[in-house]
């Protein structure tokens, strides 16, 4: 895996510090789409530039042929849309227009990308001298040394995702889950090829992990199809710029829909479905959908739609489908409106393969504690759960935020590939195995603390009526150091005219 933790940042900053003098009196959200706009066509200019040349050197005057990008998925830009035609105008009073105009040329030329790029570039409010400055930016991107410039420009659009959703706080969440939390579910799955949907795909970082994850071991990234909705449509046409300045092909649906009420792919079986649903979302449309054949192991509660996005996701899943997905710890253990005799009927079905219990502080958007659920349709270990107690690992990388890192997500990994493999020996306090006949016994209920028990704390050597004699001893110094302080507290208090 690539070690691009949020701590490993360098031109990404760079960028974003820079671009920041652009925001003036702009609403994040349009803030965010300048940016992104910008990155998205500095990105596609130059894989057409590269391959542009190779054509120029090659003699055969294909360089202007379409056919010679798109058979190796590159876009074809054509001309006014390349970024010299930016970067020529960065200085002039129509850099905006210049800008509006490429983005225009661009969506013609694709039309997958009808009506998704910005194109409010020219507008007043937008300073036109600090825009030419950070097209100057981008003009003079310097690599260093071993740097693929499309891989930077590909994390500096994560990183720029990242601090939108930073700065977005709540709101955020409908596009934005922290890759670290999406790369766990990834290496467990391992979706090296097939069909992978996304439900609720927000920004489309599922995919993008995924079709890395295909990258880095050497596999072809058209090996996976891409599936995947989204209601919001500003997050809906996020999603498919940041797909396509990675080159994958994806199907989002024709619309931004609401995937309860207007499924886009109501066919499709998938091999892998990851996703990050909005959290206990109410109300999702339970009154419209009450004999809806999705719900195969209960009607989903009115007020709280975990159950819902679950049983739909496993509807769609493939006879050997796998399932990754974050969910608020209630789910673990909620009874209320039916939820606990869902969960039930799903681990009857012996659907449930493994519960991780995540650590606190990974999201931006809410403090809400999560775990991640795994299900298989075709499990290796059939009638067995793997608990894993994550909730120690992660590093703190600012005050608030807490990220996994590589070792802690392959740690993560590797358990759960031993499981897999039958090899896997219990840990006290970390990771269990249980049969479904001991979930029974736990009144069905998840939480994987219940399963892996309290690790063994070492033993110290100093004997017990010693150390509790140490302990009372000095547990009475503080009482009596506690009741000196009041007296002092009191006097101070009584000599500024306050009296307790």
């Amino acid at each position: 895996m690539a070690n691009n933790n949020t701590a490993d940042i360098g031109f990404e900053k760079e960028i974003w510090d820079a671009a920041c003098v652009l925001r003036g009196n702009m609403d994040a959200s349009e803030y965010k789409n300048v940016i992104l706009g910008l990155i998205f066509i500095k990105y596609i200019s130059d894989s057409f530039e590269t391959k542009y040349n190779e054509l120029v050197e090659e003699g055969e005057g294909f360089e202007e042929d379409r056919d010679e990008y798109v058979s190796e998925n590159i876009f074809f830009v054509p001309a006014g849309a390349r970024w010299k035609d930016i970067a020529d105008a960065a200085h002039t009073p129509e850099i905006g227009k210049v800008i509006d105009e490429a983005m225009s040329i661009i969506e013609a030329e694709n039309k997958k990308l009808k009506g998704i790029l910005p194109k409010n570039f020219a507008r007043p409010e937008l300073d036109k001298r600090r825009l030419g400055e950070v097209v100057d930016l981008f003009t003079n991107v310097q690599m260093a040394d071993g740097t693929d410039e499309k891989d930077l420009l590909g994390r500096t659009y994560e990183y720029c995702l990242r601090k939108f959703a930073e700065q977005e706080g709540k709101n955020a969440g409908q596009f934005y889950t922290p890759s670290c939390v999406v790369r766990t579910i990834v290496e467990i799955l391992q979706p090296y090829n097939g069909r992978v949907y996304d439900p609720c795909c927000g920004a489309g970082g599922m995919f993008v992990q995924s079709a890395g994850f295909v990258k880095n071991h050497q596999r072809n990234i058209n090996s996976i199809s891409v599936y995947g909705q989204e209601s919001n449509p500003t997050t809906w046409k996020m999603a498919k710029m940041n797909l396509a300045i990675r080159g994958i092909d994806c199907n989002l649906g024709e619309f931004p829909e609401d995937t309860f009420l207007n499924d886009q792919h109501p066919t499709m079986r998938a091999d892998f479905v990851m996703a990050n649903p909005p959290f206990n979302l109410t109300p999702w449309g339970a009154d419209k959908l009450k004999e809806d054949q999705r719900w195969k192991y209960g009607m989903p509660p009115a007020g709280n739609a975990n159950f819902a996005w679950m049983q739909h996701m496993i509807w769609h899943l493939a006879p050997a489908g796998k399932i990754g997905m974050v969910l608020a710890n209630g789910s673990l253990s909620s009874q209320s409106g039916g939820e606990g005799e869902i969960r039930k009927n799903i681990i009857e079905a012996d659907l449930v393969e493994c519960i991780v219990a995540m650590p606190t502080q990974l999201f931006y958007t809410t403090q809400i504690p999560v775990s991640l659920w795994f299900l298989n349709k075709k499990k290796s270990q059939p009638g067995k759960t793997l608990f894993i107690d994550a909730r120690k690992l992660g590093t703190m990388v600012s005050r608030k935020l807490r990220e996994l890192t590589e070792s802690d997500i392959q740690k993560i990994a590797d358990t759960y590939k031993a499981f897999v493999d039958g090899t896997l020996e219990d840990e006290k306090g970390y990771c269990a195995v249980a049969s479904i006949e001991e979930i029974a016994k736990q009144d069905y209920i998840l939480t994987p603390g219940r399963y892996v028990g309290i690790e063994d704390q070492e033993d110290d050597g100093e004997p017990f009526e010693e150390k509790m004699e140490r302990l009372t001893s000095e547990l009475s110094e503080l009482f009596d150091r506690s009741i000196e302080l009041q007296d002092i507290i009191r006097q101070n208090l009584s000599a500024i005219g306050f009296e307790m």
